[in-house]
């Protein structure tokens, strides 16, 4: 899939840390901050500077791995039943030579390393662990210097289902240091300077559910740059989700990736994105993409989008490049979760290139060339091709064939920006709800200003009950339309009631 950030012109597209400073009560004073200072949030989520050590004894019953034989993890799994558990003694452990030489486990396997433990692809293997095996425990061990391909993983390269990695350190790989499958759990592990992704959470041919990411340093990864190496290709950042449907993301620090922090792109369903520090992300901390019905609350979200987002204002692009931006997703209540919209709250965010952008683009639906989730359509309509001409000009194809940025929620959110922080003297101080303006393709259903007065006053979409320190501006309709706080309240768009604003506060 290749996905924009935009598609403007051509068509686009660990321990909880409370982050709490609402306002419940009009013309309340605003509370201090309470975003946990970097000394905190690094004590408390700083697992790749000192990960925990393994077993320094093999456990009962386990079969000893040694560094020394070259091979000896892959063998041994080969020649053991089901359900062994392996210990991988202090040292280096390599694979054959051959590339595709892997570790390929059966089900119920378990892999410790003792402290010191390293498998090492040493810049040749392509894949550490794969294979279909459910149920697969990796522990305490560091995996790193494998290559795998764009758009591939190294840890459970098969996306098989029920795997745990839990204080393993996923490092120095090219493509995605792991992939995911359903009922995974990844947890308090390091996914560092990985080439594409720290994880890629995406399985051929079905859905992934039941996954849980928590308690993890996500850093650095995207090393490889490959936005740049491929423009627009949409395929990097710490987390990439493909069509997950129910996801827990809570307690992780992920910071100073190349490009995005976290990204769920795609018919992703039932997010809990909660009690996370995302910062210093060159771009987005946090992008939500032709998606469904997610929660958002009490996360800690400074200093992101500092990169991209001055790039493009450099080149004069006038459209609110976002920290949080959410692009055609919304709640849709026929679609099964624990929510039936998204709901953002009790968050901090404190010094970004701007703040949260609610956008849909006009040309971008089901069947049109300007989809660029190429070949997939909405939960709601299976069938693509029938998001056509004359159908889908009338119910419910007109409707159903879109993914629509509505039911969203803004509120008791703490809104922070020092313009001298961030250096930027304009366009980093936007809060925006906007689209474009329809023309493509020539038999769209959606011409001109349909989706952009739909967004903007019909789809239920609202701020309230939120704090602002800083000189704010808010765009709405398009990005021609930039406010003042008095008439992003007023009429006709009556956003942020019950909200404060301060202009001189945020410094």
């Amino acid at each position: 899939m290749v996905i924009k950030w935009r598609n403007w012109a051509l068509p686009v597209v660990a321990p909880a840390l409370l982050a709490t400073g609402c306002v419940s009560t009009p013309g309340a004073p605003a509370e201090p901050t309470v975003a946990p200072s970097t000394s905190v949030a690094r004590s408390v989520a700083r697992v790749c500077a000192k990960p925990p050590a393994g077993p320094a004894k093999a456990p009962a019953g386990a079969v000893t791995v040694d560094p020394a034989v070259v091979g000896d993890l892959a063998v041994k799994t080969k020649n053991s039943p089901p359900n062994t558990t392996f210990w991988l003694r202090p040292g280096t452990h390599r694979l054959d030579s051959d590339r595709y030489s892997q570790v390929v486990p059966k089900q119920g396997n378990r892999y410790l390393g003792a402290p010191g433990a390293v498998l090492d692809g040493r810049k040749t293997n392509q894949y550490a662990f794969g294979g279909t095996a459910r149920n697969v425990t990796i522990q305490y061990l560091t995996v790193q210097r494998f290559v795998a391909p764009l758009d591939e993983g190294v840890v459970n390269h098969d996306s098989a289902d029920g795997w745990v990695i839990e204080h393993a350190t996923l490092q120095y790989n090219s493509g995605a240091g792991l992939m995911a499958g359903a009922h995974q759990r990844v947890r308090a592990s390091c996914l560092r300077g990985n080439g594409q992704y720290g994880m890629n959470a995406y399985k051929a041919g079905s859905p992934i559910s039941d996954l849980v990411v928590e308690g993890n340093e996500i850093v650095a990864n995207n090393k490889d740059d490959w936005e740049r190496r491929r423009k627009g290709c949409g395929c990097t950042g710490g987390i990439k989700f493909w069509a997950v449907n129910g996801a827990e993301v809570r307690g992780n620090w992920v910071h100073d990736n190349r490009g995005a922090g976290l990204w769920a792109d795609t018919n992703n369903n039932d997010f809990r994105i909660e009690d996370n520090v995302l910062e210093a992300n060159d771009g987005a901390a946090l992008i939500y993409e032709t998606s469904y019905n997610a929660v958002i609350r009490k996360n800690t979200i400074r200093r992101n989008n500092w990169v991209e987002g001055r790039k493009y204002a450099d080149l004069g692009d006038n459209f609110p490049f976002a920290t949080v931006y959410l692009s055609e997703s919304g709640g849709e209540p026929r679609i099964r979760a624990r929510t039936d919209k998204i709901e953002i709250y009790r968050n901090v965010l404190e010094n970004n290139w701007s703040g949260i952008t609610l956008w849909e683009n006009a040309d971008r639906f089901c069947n049109s060339p300007a989809n660029t989730s190429s070949g997939e359509c909405t939960l709601l309509v299976r069938d693509g091709k029938r998001c056509a001409q004359p159908a889908i000009a009338t119910a419910p194809l007109y409707a159903d064939c879109r993914w629509k940025t509505q039911r969203v929620d803004i509120h008791h959110n703490r809104f922070v920006l020092d313009t001298s922080v961030v250096g930027c003297t304009a366009k980093c101080d936007r809060m925006a709800v906007l689209a474009n303006y329809g023309t493509y393709p020539d038999w769209t259903p959606y011409p001109g200003e349909r989706v952009a007065e739909a967004i903007t006053h019909k789809q239920h979409n609202h701020w309230h009950d939120n704090v602002y320190l800083g000189p704010w501006k808010f765009v709405a309709h398009d990005p021609s339309r930039v406010l003042d706080f008095g008439q992003w309240q007023g009429t006709p768009y009556q956003q942020d009631a019950s909200s404060t604003l301060d202009p001189r506060a945020g410094g």
